[in-house]
């Protein structure tokens, strides 16, 4: 890499630096007031188990 790209590089990586503490709270925010809007999600699927089938042969 060049030198102008190394700085750059570096320039973002500082500003990702700084704004991930504000993301990760933004997020956790988000989160809590999904829960507090709708409770219980009616559109919620739950993934299919597999319990008592066997994988598949390879």
């Amino acid at each position: 890499m060049t030198p102008d790209q190394v700085r750059n590089r570096d320039r973002v990586e500082g500003l990702i630096r700084l704004a991930a503490p504000g993301l990760d709270l933004l997020l956790a925010v988000g989160e809590r007031v999904s829960r507090l809007v709708e409770r219980e999600d009616a559109e919620y699927y739950p993934p299919r188990s597999r319990a008592g089938t066997e994988p598949p042969p390879r």
